[in-house]
């Protein structure tokens, strides 16, 4: 129990470390993504799941946004397997390249606000009398 213990508090600081230094393109989107502005959806940036920490994450919709700089191109595989286990949770993944948030941010939020739309749920209608 301890070292689980343990690894939450490191998770936690790293939680911390990273959001104290967002890169630029992340500080970017989260300025479209933070206050509900997008479809009403709750979104929460460098959130911790399982052992790994989200760039952004929408729960309540399973919804998670990661943003992808050059290290990335050397680790597709482990991202590709990190995906796989999101998805397997239930979460739609959508990845995009750094440089796109400042050279196409138009048409990342178009495909986030589309992915928040399609994992929104139905509003329940009420029978009639």
């Amino acid at each position: 129990m301890e070292g689980q213990a343990s690894k939450r508090i490191r998770t936690d600081q790293r939680q911390r470390t990273l959001r104290r230094n967002s890169t630029d393109c992340e500080r970017e989107l989260w300025r479209y993504l933070r206050g509900r502005q997008m479809d009403g959806a709750r979104f929460r940036r460098q959130h911790p799941f399982g052992d790994y920490i989200l760039d952004f994450a929408c729960i309540e919709r399973k919804l998670v946004v990661e943003l992808d700089g050059g290290q990335h191109a050397r680790s597709t595989k482990y991202d590709g397997w990190r995906t796989r286990q999101l998805e397997q949770a239930g979460f739609a993944v959508l990845r995009f390249w750094n440089h796109d948030v400042f050279e196409n941010r138009q048409g990342i939020l178009e495909v986030i606000l589309a992915a928040l739309q399609d994992r929104a749920k139905p509003i329940p209608t009420q029978p009639s009398p």
